[in-house]
């Protein structure tokens, strides 16, 4: 599923990642942990295509038999949007439109069509208790409604993995934990693989591997 071999990233001279490799089957839930600055965040970018690794290395990176770091930067928008789904701490809703209207941004992106990414968009969210709340803005929602909506747009495109960055970082003890149980519903239902990174030792302890990094690489 993903693939990683040999990932270094330097900001401004300081070495970020150092020389990190590592390999996630199909359907695992793979928790990161570590203490701040210790390239969790980097890693997950880097990994999820936001970010590159550094040039004129023997870096790889494949995911789904894909080799990423080849796309051009169409192709990867492209792979990145049909493949890959993400959760941030701060769901970054955007706020002038409704939760319906934003589970269906990246549909539209796909190329569906208005009423095919609304049908799906309205059944990811009734699947995860929001059918109620499909009209109402982002500042109208709690904060665990918010995260929900977040997870739907994240799914909207059916993508084989999840990253997610801190994702219960910024809720309650309650929403947190059904964040958590979501996503191993998620995984059970549909087969998804979660890439978490997480300070919550409740959810990594949950995870199938628990993977600990310190200054800019794992510890075995």
């Amino acid at each position: 599923m993903i693939k990683a071999e040999n990932i270094s990233k330097q900001f401004n001279g300081l070495e970020v990642l150092k020389n990190v490799s590592l390999e996630i089957k199909k359907g695992e839930i793979v928790a990161i942990v570590g203490s701040s600055g210790a390239g969790k965040t980097t890693l997950l970018q880097i990994l999820g295509v936001l970010d590159d690794p550094e040039k004129n290395t023997n870096a790889k990176l494949t995911i789904n038999d894909t080799d990423v770091l080849s796309l051009k930067d169409q192709q990867l928008a492209a792979f990145r949007n049909k493949n890959l789904g993400f959760i941030f701490q701060f769901h970054q809703l955007l706020p002038e439109f409704t939760a319906l209207e934003n589970v269906c941004i990246p549909a539209f992106i796909l190329g569906k069509s208005k009423t095919e990414a609304e049908k799906d968009a309205k059944e990811l969210l009734d699947y995860l208790g929001l059918s109620h709340r499909i009209n109402h803005f982002p500042s109208e929602l709690s904060g665990g409604e918010q995260q929900r909506v977040a997870v739907a747009r994240a799914l909207i495109n059916k993508p084989s993995v999840i990253f997610a960055d801190e994702p219960s970082g910024n809720l309650d003890t309650n929403s947190a934990e059904n964040l958590h149980e979501l996503f191993f519903k998620l995984r059970d239902n549909f087969g998804q693989t979660f890439v978490i990174v997480t300070h919550n030792e409740e959810l990594a302890n949950l995870a199938d591997r628990k993977l600990v990094m310190s200054d800019g690489k794992f510890i075995v």
